[in-house]
């Protein structure tokens, strides 16, 4: 199995060079790969919350002026 390629481009000369990862940026490449998972995670419970609170609040009877006036 080849390593992942990194494209490096230089403004000043408008070169662009092509190589493979070393081992230290792939393990990095692997820890912000788990971090935008986690993010992703995060953010998709959190919009999940916030439509189950959305959800009982209409429930009760609040309108959708309602609901953006309490910021939901």
């Amino acid at each position: 199995m080849s390593k992942p390629i990194i494209k490096i481009y230089d403004c000043s000369t408008g070169e662009t060079i092509e190589r493979e990862m070393t081992a230290e940026e792939i393990t990095q490449h692997k820890a912000d790969q788990a971090e935008a998972l986690k993010f992703a995670a995060y953010n998709e419970a959190k919009a999940a919350a916030k439509l189950a609170a959305q959800a009982k609040l209409s429930a009760l009877g609040l309108t959708v002026e309602d609901l953006l006036a309490l910021g939901l």
